[in-house]
């Protein structure tokens, strides 16, 4: 015997067939005790071997009691209010209906004899526990399926993404309504917005095989005709229809329609928007946008303290529709080190400070500031172009380590070629003036000679030209699950571009998912490459060529919660160790003598007197960076996930003073991540296997004038963070770096 149905209506028909007289197998055993609405402890789905127990809880009203929150569980164990306990009574009346619930879903997913019972069971303290118990039957197969397309204009790749369930898999209806709606998207991406994708199911119910044929009609290629903006008041039609970027005559694609609505939010001049087309199958379309303007002035204001900056003040004033033409100006003024003179040295304030530093001087503790202005002009000559200016002053410092003046301007210019794809050319002006110690330049800019070092602390220029691409075609900014992600740089800096520091530089980044069910392949790659030119050491005043200067903020680092997450941020790589020389002249429980400031003067003094954790690594950059990652991303809950990883980087540059070298290094780990409302809250723990590494140290020490200098030892440390013991637990936890973020790394 055979039949045929269409796939949309299956689920109604077998709804109202169960509801007017298809076998029920519902059965309770009560009890007088049960009578006043005893709360359900348990929810059990016994049998349930296809569809996840998450998926059945989901479709039923039927709940058990539980608690409000993973952070609220220690909270749940002592108390049983409503506040921490999400409590549930039997409604008897549901259970048939959840029954038949689940027999839809079993129905949907290709089980179509599926039959369920229901068993309540007392426990004690008037509660009951609920078991549905599932008899899922044989499932219903595909035995042939026929694509047809009435016009051709789908490609034989764009059918196979459709994902439509192939012969030999279930006669799944959630699948095929899935696979016809991306269908559908793929011809309305194409201009086909009418198309109809037409299915029928022909069922043989003694084998239990359906033959599946999908008719695909692209109908007619659909143009928009008309558009209308209503709503605006402030801002012009005409802005309104340049943000859009849609015209008449322009097919009428949904590519089109997401990348409107979001340029629209983008701009931050609407509290709402929505963009509608009538429902008619005509091939001329009306497209109506609607909108409600928001405060096209905005002033923030802040007020915080860390333990660097002490109590620190933030003005923002942004201007929307400045003058028209969604024009944005953004003024925004921070100052910081208010207080400082009174709050430095007390309690957690100043902590940040390196040991040796001693007393700081007053001029680090007077306050700094910060002020700049942005001007956007999204639409230059074209509607897809868009250029932005920016100046900006400062003042900075940390103390008792630099102090930062400079001013600057900006500009660039971007083009969008296509939804979620620009290209981006950028100019930077930075004019830098830095004060510090001569420990702060032989780490940072990796150079310890003092003729250089007094050369770097003159006012210096950092000004390169970027070009910029970016790709962004991934399904969600925090938590990707399909699509990629991708981004590249070239920069150049020199006379021409009137720079002090001068190089070459270009990076590039990657990001693909792949969704696997509910679970995700997150694959991630990026390199870079940076050569300092030898014509920086005669712009900033040296006499002699050097061809390794470089600015710190042109190296490439690596390790970090979104880089390689075995090591620290930054850790991997060439580094060096400092320490205070008091830690040398007089180390603890030495057995191997120790250093005098003499010794330590002509640089003999051997480091390796002092154990590994009285040293600070710090990391200097490097000139090439190559990193690579594969995680699986699976759910646990409905709000928790769970990721392995394998993270994988080298970073090659020159040490300190040392042969060049290089840092590599392959760390596994795992993660958890819940889903809050600001985004997945990720811990990740990376575990790295090798730990021990030969790294130069500096030091320094005070001169009659009460500053501090330089001095690099001749003998480098042998440092392992686990010298000195600590038994096996140490030797475990040394090896394991935490790392707590919001959003995946990448």
């Amino acid at each position: 015997m055979r039949f045929a149905i269409h796939s949309a209506t299956a689920s109604l028909v077998v709804a109202c067939a169960l509801l007017l007289g298809g076998p029920s197998a519902h059965a309770q055993t009560a009890s007088p005790a049960l009578e006043d609405a005893p709360r359900v402890d348990k929810v059990i789905f016994a049998g349930a071997t296809n569809i996840k127990a998450s998926v059945l809880r989901d479709s039923i009203v039927t709940q058990a009691t539980r608690c409000r929150g993973l952070l609220l569980k220690p909270l749940c164990a002592i108390s049983k209010s409503s506040y921490f306990v999400d409590k549930h009574d039997l409604d008897r009346a549901e259970i048939p209906r959840d029954e038949l619930r689940l027999r839809v879903i079993y129905f949907r997913a290709g089980f179509r004899h599926a039959t369920v019972s229901t068993v309540i069971t007392p426990v004690e303290d008037d509660q009951v526990d609920v078991t549905f118990n599932i008899d899922e039957g044989p499932g219903t197969t595909i035995s042939a399926l026929r694509m047809t397309q009435l016009d051709t204009v789908l490609s034989a790749r764009a059918l196979r993404q459709a994902l439509m369930p192939q012969k030999g898999d279930l006669l799944s209806l959630v699948k095929i309504d899935s696979a016809k709606s991306r269908l559908r998207g793929f011809l309305w991406d194409l201009g086909y917005g009418d198309a109809v994708i037409a299915d029928t199911v022909r069922i043989d119910a003694a084998t239990r095989t359906a033959t599946l044929d999908v008719t695909i009609d692209p109908v007619h290629v659909t143009t928009i005709d008309t558009l209308v903006v209503e709503g605006n008041e402030g801002v012009s039609t005409n802005t309104v229809r340049r943000l859009i970027g849609l015209r008449e005559g322009s097919l009428y694609r949904r590519t089109d329609m997401t990348a409107a609505q979001r340029r629209l939010y983008e701009t931050e001049l609407f509290r709402q928007t929505l963009i509608q087309v009538p429902d008619v199958t005509d091939s001329a379309k009306s497209v109506i946008v609607t909108v409600r303007e928001a405060p096209f002035t905005a002033l923030r204001t802040g007020v915080g303290f860390n333990t660097t900056q002490f109590v620190q003040a933030e003005v923002r004033l942004t201007r929307y529709d400045w003058l028209g033409g969604a024009r944005r100006l953004d003024i925004r003024a921070v100052t910081g080190n208010l207080l400082a003179g009174q709050l430095y040295g007390k309690s957690i304030f100043g902590s940040s400070v390196p040991e040796g530093v001693g007393d700081v001087d007053d001029r680090f503790l007077t306050p700094t500031w910060e002020i700049g202005a942005t001007l956007n002009e999204p639409f230059v000559l074209d509607a897809r172009a868009s250029l932005s200016f920016g100046v900006s002053t400062h003042r900075r410092s940390i103390p008792g380590i630099v102090i930062d003046r400079g001013f600057g301007a900006n500009t660039a210019f971007t083009w969008r070629f296509a939804n979620r794809i620009t290209g981006s050319a950028i100019y930077q002006f930075e004019n830098n003036r830095v004060e510090a110690g001569d420990l702060y330049f032989c780490i940072n800019f990796g150079v310890c000679g003092l003729n250089t070092i007094q050369a770097l602390r003159s006012a210096q220029q950092l000004s390169p030209f970027t070009l910029r691409g970016l790709a962004e075609r991934a399904d969600d900014a925090l938590a990707p699950t399909r699509g990629y992600k991708a981004q590249f740089e070239l920069e150049h800096a020199s006379a021409l571009t009137a720079s002090d520091f001068r190089y070459n530089r270009a990076s590039a980044e990657f990001s693909k998912y792949l969704p696997r069910g509910r679970s995700v392949i997150a694959l991630h790659a990026r390199a870079g490459w940076v050569r300092p030119s030898a014509s920086t050491a005669e712009a900033i005043g040296l006499d002699v060529e050097n061809n390794s200067i470089l600015h710190p903020r042109k190296r490439f680092y690596a390790g970090g919660a979104r880089s390689v997450r075995g090591y620290g941020e930054n850790q991997l790589g060439p580094r060096v160790l400092t320490i205070d020389p008091m830690r040398l002249t007089a180390p603890e429980d030495s057995a191997a003598g120790f250093c005098t400031i003499a010794s330590i003067e002509d640089r003999s003094c051997d480091p390796n007197i002092a154990e590994s954790g009285e040293f600070i690594p710090r990391p200097l950059g490097g000139n090439t960076l190559i990193e690579a990652s594969i995680e699986y991303r699976f759910p646990i809950t409905q709000n928790m996930k769970a990721a392995v990883f394998v993270d994988a980087g080298s970073v090659r540059g020159q040490r300190l003073n040392q042969p060049t070298g290089n840092r590599t290094g392959i760390t596994p780990g795992f993660g958890v991540r819940y889903n809050s409302p600001i985004g997945p809250v990720r811990l990740d723990l990376g575990i790295r296997p090798r730990l021990g590494a030969e790294l130069p140290v500096v030091t320094q020490l005070p001169d009659s004038a009460n500053t501090y200098r330089l001095v690099q030892l001749n003998t480098p440390k042998q440092y392992d963070p686990l010298e000195g013991g600590g038994g096996f637990l140490r030797k475990i936890t040394s090896r394991l770096q935490l790392h707590l973020a919001i959003g995946e790394a990448w």
